[in-house]
């Protein structure tokens, strides 16, 4: 298998379908969930809504890049989001990430492989590879941070 297929792939299932690496993945968690909890504060954590926003603006930002577009995302803003207010705005947003994620792990797939070597807008930023590799693994932190905010919200509704 060609390494644009087993990147895709890899992105996928931290997004969309895997449990090989931790056993769960974005959809899993978030599908069905309800919105209250979603935008729960806990402390001064960011909420489980904000987080899965965040990994959607690189996501976009990345995939604009793919498209031939400008790399226009900033990490200034990255958590910068209006607030959900409804389950409807969440199942709204939910649609769109599953879209998009989909559409970015689809990208991956048709790039010519040699673009995977070639340098990501400006060579300061590595390489196309570096950074798919780069969002594969900020995924997984931010699951990873997902996971524990929804076992203690679970837990504290008990």
């Amino acid at each position: 298998m060609n390494s644009r297929i087993q990147l895709a792939n890899r992105f996928r299932e931290v997004i969309l379908n895997g449990t090989w690496i931790s056993n769960t993945n974005f959809k899993d968690q978030l599908d069905n969930l309800d919105w209250r909890i979603a935008t729960a504060k806990l402390q001064d954590l960011n909420t489980i809504s904000v987080l899965a926003q965040h990994i959607h603006y690189y996501i976009n930002g990345v995939k604009n890049v793919f498209l031939g577009g400008n790399l226009e995302i900033s990490d200034k803003i990255s958590f910068d989001f209006l607030p959900i207010t409804s389950q409807e705005e969440w199942e709204v947003f939910l649609n769109k990430f599953w879209n998009d994620a989909e559409e970015f792990a689809g990208l991956i797939e048709k790039m010519p492989e040699e673009k995977l070597q070639e340098s990501f807008v400006d060579e300061n930023y590595g390489t196309y590879l570096r950074n798919i590799d780069g969002m594969i693994e900020h995924s997984y932190y931010h699951l990873g941070q997902i996971v524990l905010l929804r076992k203690i919200l679970r837990s504290q509704s008990l």
